[in-house]
C-alpha cells in the first residue's frame, strides 16, 4: 500500500512521477544512514514517488519493527530531498507492514489490520483480540458522537464544550478527537503535551477535567496526515483500543465530518457503547447545511445508533455593542429539519466571537466565560444529553 494521497484539503495539481527524481532519491535514502552505520534502504524499501507542484512525497515500506529506525532519519532525508532541483519540499510517509508468518491452528481468521502507531509493546497481544469490538473501551458506560454531515458548522467546538459541560455536569468523561486528516483538539483544549506510553498503553492527555486524546498530540500541528484509509482505521482502532481510557461514564467523539469509512468503522466497532448513547449532529440553520445533517440522521439509524438529537451551530448573531439580533443564516432550520425527520432538537448555539477567540485560546467558552450567553447555550445542550444518558438510553448496572 502506498500512503501518499493527499488529505481532501489539499489543492489540487498535477502529479506526475519523474524517473530522474526517483534516481536522485533512492541515492539520497542509500547514502543517509542511521547511528548503527545503515543506509534507509537497507531496512525499508522505497513504494513511490510522486511529485506534485515542486512538492515530493516519498512512501517507504517497512516492517514495523524498524518502523522507528526511519523516524529520526526523516527530516534528514526531506531535507536533501527538497535540495533537488526542481523539487521545493519533500514529505517522507511509510507504511509499516507485519511479516507474513504461518497462522496459529487456533488464529483467527482476520487480523487486527494496521497499527500505524509503534507502541513499543514488550509483549505484543494477538492483534484480532486487542482490537475486537467487545475489548474495546471496557470501563466506558456509554458513547456520543458529535457528527455533521459537513465540515465548517463548529462540529469541533460543540463537541469540546458538550464534553466539558458533560464533565461539569458530575460525569467522568472523555473526549477522542476521531478527525486524523484536521485535528483541532490539542488547540482548542490548550494542551500539546506528547502523551506517555507505558507497556504499550498510551495515557490520555487530561485538560478541564477530561481525559482526552487526538493525533494532534503525536505528530507536529504543521505535519499533514498523508495516509490511505487503512491507516486511518489503525489510527482510530489504536486509539479505542490502545488509550487508558479507565473508568468513564461517557466518551464524547469528535468525528470527521461526512458518512464515509470512518464513520462507519466506529460505529461497527462501538455498538454497544453508541447504543447506550447515541449522536448528536451539528449543523448550521441554511438548508445546504441540513441536506448534509440529514445523511448523518440517516447513516445512524441505519447503524442502529439512537440519535440524541440535533444542535443549530451559528443559530444568530448578537451585536456586541446594540445587542441587535441578526440571523445570517437563517434561522430555525435545524430545529424544523429535527422535527420533520422525529428526532430531538437540543440547542441554538449563537455565532459569537467570544466562541472562535476561546477555541483558539485554548480554554473552552463554558469555562472562560460560564455567564455568556454562549455558555449557558452549551451547558443547556450539555443538560438535555445528560438527561437522556440517564434515561432509556443509560446502560444497565452490572448485577
Amino acid at each position: 500500500m502506498t500512503d501518499t494521497t493527499p488529505p481532501n484539503d489539499m489543492p489540487p495539481g498535477p502529479t506526475e512521477t519523474s524517473s530522474s527524481a526517483e534516481t536522485h532519491i533512492t541515492d539520497i535514502l542509500k547514502s543517509e544512514q542511521d547511528a548503527q552505520g545503515s543506509n534507509v534502504l537497507s531496512f525499508a524499501s522505497l513504494e513511490s514517488v510522486s511529485v506534485q507542484n515542486g512538492h515530493a512525497h516519498v512512501s517507504l515500506a517497512t516492517s514495523r519493527d524498524n518502523a522507528s529506525r526511519v523516524e529520526p532519519l526523516r527530516a534528514r532525508v526531506e531535507a536533501a530531498i527538497a535540495s533537488l532541483p526542481g523539487i521545493t519540499g519533500a514529505t517522507l510517509s511509510f507504511t509499516s507492514h507485519r511479516p507474513a508468518t504461518p497462522a496459529a491452528a487456533n488464529a483467527p481468521a482476520q487480523g487486527g489490520g494496521h497499527r500505524p502507531f509503534n507502541l513499543g509493546d514488550k509483549k505484543p497481544r494477538n492483534a484480532a483480540s486487542r482490537h475486537a469490538p467487545d475489548t474495546l473501551l471496557p470501563g466506558v458506560r456509554a458513547v456520543i458522537a458529535v457528527a455533521s454531515g459537513k465540515g465548517g458548522v463548529g462540529k469541533s467546538t460543540t463537541a469540546v464544550n458538550l464534553a466539558v459541560g458533560l464533565a461539569r455536569q458530575g460525569l467522568k468523561t472523555g473526549l477522542l478527537d476521531a478527525d486524523i486528516y484536521g485535528p483541532s483538539l490539542p488547540r482548542m483544549l490548550g494542551r500539546n503535551t506528547r502523551p506517555e506510553v507505558v507497556d504499550g498503553t498510551i495515557l490520555p492527555i487530561e485538560a478541564w477535567g477530561l481525559k482526552s486524546m487526538s493525533i494532534g498530540y503525536l505528530v507536529d500541528e504543521n505535519q499533514a496526515m498523508i495516509w490511505r484509509g487503512p491507516m486511518v482505521m489503525g489510527a482510530l482502532t489504536q486509539f479505542l483500543g490502545e488509550v487508558e481510557w479507565g473508568e468513564l461514564d461517557v466518551l464524547v467523539i469528535d468525528m470527521p465530518p461526512g458518512t464515509g469509512d470512518a464513520q462507519l468503522t466506529l460505529a461497527q466497532k462501538l455498538g454497544p457503547k453508541l447504543a447506550a448513547g447515541g449522536a448528536v449532529i451539528v449543523s448550521t440553520p441554511q438548508d445546504i447545511a441540513l441536506l448534509d445533517a440529514r445523511r448523518g440522521v440517516a447513516m445512524f439509524e441505519r447503524m442502529k445508533t439512537p440519535i440524541l438529537g440535533v444542535v443549530e451551530n451559528m443559530s444568530y448573531f448578537c451585536c456586541p455593542n446594540c445587542n441587535h439580533r441578526t440571523e445570517l443564516f437563517g434561522h430555525g432550520g435545524a430545529k424544523a429539519e429535527a422535527e420533520k425527520m422525529g428526532v430531538p432538537f437540543l440547542a441554538e448555539i449563537p455565532l459569537l466571537a467570544d466562541i472562535r477567540a476561546s477555541g483558539d485560546e485554548g480554554t473552552p467558552i463554558i469555562l472562560s466565560a460560564p455567564g455568556s450567553e454562549a455558555a449557558h447555550a452549551y451547558t443547556r445542550l450539555a443538560q438535555a444529553v445528560a438527561r437522556a444518558l440517564s434515561s432509556e438510553h443509560s446502560p444497565k448496572e452490572p448485577s
